[in-house]
């Protein structure tokens, strides 16, 4: 007797089966422990290491605790100072000074682990080592306003960029004309060679764009900080000690940040060990496990939430047309949100929800998940959320409605709802955002 055909219920629980097992695996793979053990474990790094007079070590970013707990336990020698910047409530090992900070707007606790991390770095003489690394959310967690500029002024500037929807280089280029500490400064402040081990949350692995790059040479410039003002709402809208600021260095009249080729980093170098790539590797492999046809999309996902949805879905439908199923297709990216409402959710709840109307494109049987590799969206306690063709229906008998969900950013509220909110929990790393779609045959 032919067996029955499976109900798309069915398949749909095992696709949100599938993806949960292919989330986890990319979240394992950029756990930035284990990517500092490889990375001070290696020939090279243990030989400069050994070498130094003295060894300084700063760490900033929500990863920071875990990075300095993997570096004591791997290092060939102890350090003379460990300090860490980063959130509260971040795992903080023996022997380490920890500064709370704060994010994604800095605190008094950013100025502080700032102004810390400064007098370690120049304290080091000729001959030592300031080893410094950094991970996702170390710009607004180790933050040092330049002279004239308030705290309350960068905290005003960020929360308006971050509102108005600016893209991580748009964002870190205002900031590092506004700092004393980003932009190449910190390594500039030290005598001693500086060596930096990065985990990358931005598209492309930017070096100077990580955490504002503290240590590497910035190419950009006041004036481009001053244009990215202009485009996000107007110079009317920032306070007028940084419109100022801005105006003066595109002027001459500030010094810039250290340009690549300048002297003063002839001592620093720098390395991303944990690329935005890492979690994808990870996640096809996890996938052909699962027996997925996988495809990867090179291209990153960025723009705002609720367009990239729409874009990425017309895109993958394309893709897959004539894959053999059951097939998954892999992205990542960052997106950005433009507030427009006083609801909760982040980009990822919002990338999701705006998708629920597209999903019909690919059939009966594809399930979607977007989620921040860090486990935190926005401010919430999810990473993301997963959808399905079930999702609409389910939230109009809840009595919900996507589209009014994303006209006041309430996305949030909408998926907590339907059960369909991704919580792997905070992960103390962050390699940017990751999309997972599955199709099983119709």
């Amino acid at each position: 007797m032919d067996r029955p055909p499976a109900s798309p219920l069915i398949d749909l629980a095992l696709l949100r089966q599938h993806l949960t097992v292919i989330s986890r695996a990319a979240l394992a793979a950029v756990d930035a422990g284990l990517l500092v053990t490889r990375a001070v474990s290696s020939p090279a790094l243990r030989q400069v290491l050994s070498a130094a007079g003295a060894v300084d070590v700063v760490a900033a970013g929500k990863a920071a605790g875990t990075m300095l707990e993997a570096f004591a336990t791997a290092s060939p020698r102890g350090a003379r100072t460990m300090l860490g910047v980063g959130p509260a409530n971040s795992p903080v090992p023996s022997g380490v000074e920890w500064v709370d900070a704060g994010h994604p707007v800095p605190t008094e606790g950013s100025v502080l682990g700032a102004r810390r991390a400064l007098e370690v770095a120049s304290r080091t003489a000729a001959g030592d080592l300031l080893l410094v690394l950094l991970s996702g959310g170390g710009s607004a967690l180790m933050a040092l306003p330049a002279a004239g500029i308030a705290l309350e002024d960068k905290q005003a500037t960020v929360r308006r960029l971050l509102e108005s929807g600016a893209d991580i280089y748009e964002l870190n280029t205002v900031r590092k004309h506004l700092s004393a500490i980003k932009g190449g400064q910190l390594a500039a402040a030290a005598a001693g060679s500086t060596h930096t081990l990065a985990v990358s949350d931005v598209v492309g692995d930017d070096l100077s764009v990580i955490a504002s790059g503290p240590t590497v040479a910035d190419a950009s410039t006041f004036a481009q900080a001053l244009a990215v003002l202009g485009q996000r709402g107007g110079h009317s809208a920032f306070p007028g000690a940084v419109v100022r600021r801005l105006e003066a260095g595109a002027a001459g009249h500030v010094p810039e940040t250290p340009a690549p080729g300048n002297p003063v980093l002839a001592r620093a170098v720098a390395a991303v060990i944990g690329p935005q790539r890492g979690a994808l590797d990870d996640a096809s492999r996890a996938a052909r496990d699962c027996g997925f046809t996988v495809l990867v999309i090179e291209q990153p996902v960025t723009g705002e939430a609720r367009d990239a949805a729409a874009a990425h879905l017309q895109r993958v439908a394309a893709l897959v047309r004539d894959v053999p199923r059951p097939v998954c297709v892999l992205s990542s990216g960052e997106t950005t949100v433009t507030v427009r409402g006083a609801g909760r959710g982040g980009r990822n709840q919002e990338f999701a929800c705006a998708a629920i109307r597209h999903l019909d494109r690919l059939g009966p049987r594809v399930v979607l998940g977007s989620l921040g590799t860090d486990g935190i969206d926005g401010p919430t306690d999810a990473a993301g959320a997963v959808v399905d063709p079930t999702s609409l229906a389910r939230a109009r008998r809840a009595g919900l409605d996507p589209a009014a969900a994303l006209a006041v950013n309430d996305s949030y509220p909408f998926f907590a709802a339907l059960g369909d909110l991704l919580r792997p929990g905070p992960t103390d790393t962050n390699v940017g955002d990751l999309q997972v779609l599955l199709v099983s045959p119709a």
